[in-house]
């Protein structure tokens, strides 16, 4: 597994964001992975992570997937499907790939899983390929 170089101030994966998630992605086989173990300060129900941070969660693992093979993108839209509760001081397991790569556009898929397999919510994304200046942009702040 490689890991992915972050962007320091990131809400997910940033090292210097006092309030951030602070997770590691890595890239193996072709897909982007992390763990997570959420903590109360994140709950919705009580002891139930937040779906917002579920959708979160999947946003990232997903451009993770783009970001790991060199390219920048931003996203332009997202599908969540929850299938079951995540619970709070349980760690969960992202994954994210590449789908297809139509250029401009690259289709992606994620999805969030308990150790025992049993998954929590998957996602598909449409990404946008970022490109002279938007590039520029985005790249200044990563690591």
């Amino acid at each position: 597994m490689k890991a992915i170089p972050n962007y320091p101030n990131c809400f997910v994966c940033g090292d210097k964001n006092k309030i951030g998630l602070k997770v590691e992605f890595f890239f193996d086989e072709g897909k982007a992975k992390a763990q997570y173990t959420p903590t109360p300060e994140f709950e919705g129900y009580k002891d139930i992570l937040h779906g917002g941070i579920l959708s979160t969660l999947l946003d990232e693992v997903m451009i993770y997937s783009i970001i790991a093979q060199g390219i920048i993108t931003v996203t332009v839209q997202m599908e969540v499907k929850f299938k079951n509760p995540a619970k709070i001081g349980e760690t969960l397991f992202l994954e994210g790939q590449i789908t297809e790569d139509k250029g401009k556009i690259l289709f992606t898929e994620g999805k969030i899983f308990k150790q025992d397999g049993t998954i929590i919510a998957e996602s598909k994304g449409k990404f946008f390929r970022a490109e002279g200046d938007m590039k520029k942009e985005i790249e200044k702040y990563r690591l």
